[in-house]
């Protein structure tokens, strides 16, 4: 990063703290396999695009509070198996919501994930995982994901969120 009128706007034209993110847009990461292992240096601060139809089980780095953001859209809604989304080990946890539209009378569904939620799943039906669903992970705190789940579903809506590492 060398454009020093940018930084000259937000902090007197220094740079700092971590690289990771402090582009303005980077290449969305494609994730069309069974599986992706995310890291901080190729993963954190960029979108992942999953397009796998027959789902995809994506595993967090550790969570250490770095700050990073994982955030993940849905390219192709699921048509077989699920989508999850789970931490790197037994003593990580998720901590947010998720927001559901329904498709029945408009309704808007909210989820909270429970004291030991540490994995996210999305069907493409009950559970999520249309297009354009959009996830959001956050590094907040050593031990703990923040997330965000935005997504549509169909039938009998349920949270998206349980505890399966």
């Amino acid at each position: 990063m060398s454009n020093k009128a940018f930084y000259s706007i937000v902090n007197e034209g220094v740079l700092l703290g971590d690289m990771n993110g402090a582009v303005l847009s980077t290449t969305p990461v494609s994730a069309t396999g069974a599986t992706l292992t995310c890291t901080k240096d190729a993963h954190a601060g960029r979108t992942i695009v999953i397009s796998a139809v027959a789902g995809c089980a994506v595993t967090l780095p550790a969570a250490t509070g770095t700050g990073s953001v994982y955030r993940f859209i849905i390219g192709a809604t699921i048509t077989s198996n699920s989508t999850t989304i789970k931490v790197a080990n037994s003593t990580d946890v998720m901590s947010g919501r998720a927001f559901v539209i329904s498709d029945g009378a408009a309704a808007v569904l909210g989820y909270a994930t429970g004291a030991t939620s540490d994995t996210i799943t999305l069907n493409g039906t009950t559970l999520g995982g249309l297009i354009g669903d959009h996830i959001e992970i956050i590094d907040a705190i050593a031990g703990t994901f923040a997330v965000r789940v935005f997504t549509a579903a169909t039938g009998t809506e349920a949270t998206p969120f349980s505890a399966t590492v």
